[in-house]
């Protein structure tokens, strides 16, 4: 029992962390680039596209790390084969979909500026296609937890 309380509690904290630099993109990061690309184009707005999916994912991003807080919460409490944890999951999996989808749209957005500019886009595009399948593969573990939970949420007798 203490190891377990110690293996999730360590878990939140590094998901704490990684919340705080996910919030430090958006407060300081993402408005600079914003700032820097204004002060150099003055006029040009191509890279709103990019921050608005940039801020989609983090968004997104953010709630998928409340949800898998919240998770490992009901681990804690041993909680862990429950409607809840089956619903913390399935937003999860959603995150994960809006995720790539906002990556998705990226993606197309740099093919179609690089249409029109010229500029070499094959760095991010690729760098964007390994996001994608670093988020499917978390997709992926999330469609495998969600099985048992399911199998054994249907194996229960309902109660009225």
């Amino acid at each position: 029992m203490n190891d377990k309380r110690g293996s999730t509690t360590f878990l939140k904290v590094i998901i704490f962390l990684v919340g705080i630099a996910v919030l430090a993109v958006c407060i300081y990061f993402l408005p600079e680039a914003a700032r820097r690309d204004a002060i150099e184009r003055p006029g040009d707005y191509s890279l709103y596209p990019l921050l608005v999916c940039a801020y989609g994912i983090c968004i997104t991003f953010s709630v998928a790390l409340y949800r898998i807080f919240i998770l490992l919460t009901y681990i804690e409490k041993n909680n862990a084969f429950s409607e809840l944890s089956l619903q913390s999951l399935k937003v999860i999996k959603k995150c994960t979909f809006t995720v790539i989808f906002f990556i998705f749209l990226a993606i197309v957005y740099l093919r179609v500026r690089v249409q029109f500019t010229g500029d070499d886009a094959a760095g991010p595009i690729s760098l964007g296609l390994m996001v994608i399948l670093a988020t499917s593969i978390i997709l992926a573990i999330v469609d495998v937890l969600q099985k048992p939970i399911n199998d054994f949420l249907d194996s229960q007798p309902k109660s009225n």
